[in-house]
């Protein structure tokens, strides 16, 4: 039976899942409307209709949501440091504001792009699943504020609107403005050394986390399955960590890193960054901080049998063809 086209709202279409997620969504007949504060010419050659607006101004949103049946809210700040109010319009007022759109314009359906780092518990986790806690305290402002918002829209899942939220861990790949970028750049000015020996770590080809939020959206419905759950999302590939970094360098002509330092040393270098970032007008960010000092010297990686059981979810790009392909980008000249 054919499958009938879908018009779903995508909050942050424009960013590196979002755009990913477009794609495949345009790809295979879905209408997509792209909600953002500003438009895009990426979106625009997909024939993308673009409403702008800002994340928590409710009525632009369910302005924009008319005529839709679903909505993708990926939209979000990340980044490890800032300010409260820095992560707290655009991750809690957003999605509060997504939510209250939703139920205002009678949309059903919703999947909210959350992430592994709000239940990170320091030591790390090997294996762990969704019945995973919030911890107590989090880590940086991103998490918090990202567990805030995640536990709002589980919260608001009922059997006029269902809500599913997708964790997709430590996401990369061409086009990355995130995590590639920032890797690069530390081993371009010597700043990245490891930090004891690390720990096992699972990550996210960009291809698979729009391919589970394209699974998660025909997938959730009131009374279905995922309705009100949440989602850890990753390769399924745990990897040693300085493996992994050393094979995202080489595939942008790097070398691997050489020098190490103490986690001990690293941990007392960051909570002095903080403290001197916090008290005084310094520009940009710490050249570390303690929660990605964490990150950097544990294992972190889930698993992902109840995203296969309820999703269907299957990555459909291997580590290596990930890494192929950044290295084919580079080659080219292009990450896009």
């Amino acid at each position: 039976m054919t499958r009938a086209p879908r018009t779903i709202l995508v909050t942050g279409a424009g960013g590196f899942v979002g755009l990913a997620l477009t794609r495949m969504l345009v790809a295979r007949g879905d209408r997509v409307r792209h909600y953002s504060r500003r438009a895009y010419r990426s979106l625009a050659a997909l024939g993308v209709e673009q409403a702008l607006g800002e994340l928590d101004d409710t009525d632009a949103l369910s302005r924009a949501m008319r005529g839709c049946d679903s909505v993708s809210h990926v939209a979000a700040r990340a980044g490890v440091w800032g300010t409260l109010g820095d992560f707290w319009r655009p991750n809690v007022l957003g999605t509060r504001s997504v939510i209250s759109a939703c139920l205002k314009t009678g949309i059903s359906r919703l999947v909210v792009t959350s992430s592994p780092s709000v239940v990170f518990h320091a030591g790390g986790h090997e294996g762990a699943d969704e019945h995973l806690p919030y911890p107590a305290k989090h880590g940086s402002l991103y998490s918090r504020t990202k567990a805030i918002a995640e536990k709002e829209a589980l919260a608001a899942n009922s059997p006029s609107l269902a809500v599913t939220a997708l964790r997709p861990h430590l996401v990369w790949g061409p086009g990355d403005p995130h995590l590639l970028p920032r890797l690069y750049a530390r081993a371009r000015a010597g700043r990245l050394v490891k930090l004891g020996s690390g720990g096992m770590v699972d990550t996210t080809c960009v291809a698979n986390a729009a391919h589970a939020h394209v699974l998660a959206l025909d997938a959730v419905a009131p009374g279905a399955a995922c309705a009100g759950k949440a989602y850890f999302i990753a390769n399924d590939e745990p990897t040693p960590l300085w493996e992994l970094i050393d094979r995202l360098l080489a595939a942008e002509g790097l070398p691997p890193v050489s020098r190490a330092v103490p986690v001990s040393l690293a941990r007392t270098v960051a909570a002095v960054s903080e403290c001197l970032w916090a008290c005084f007008p310094l520009p940009g960010e710490p050249p570390t901080t303690r929660f990605v000092v964490e990150e950097l010297s544990a294992s972190h990686w889930y698993s992902l049998a109840a995203a296969r059981r309820d999703l269907g979810y299957q990555p459909i790009v291997t580590l290596a063809q990930g890494l192929a392909e950044l290295h084919a980008c580079r080659t080219v000249g292009t990450n896009q």
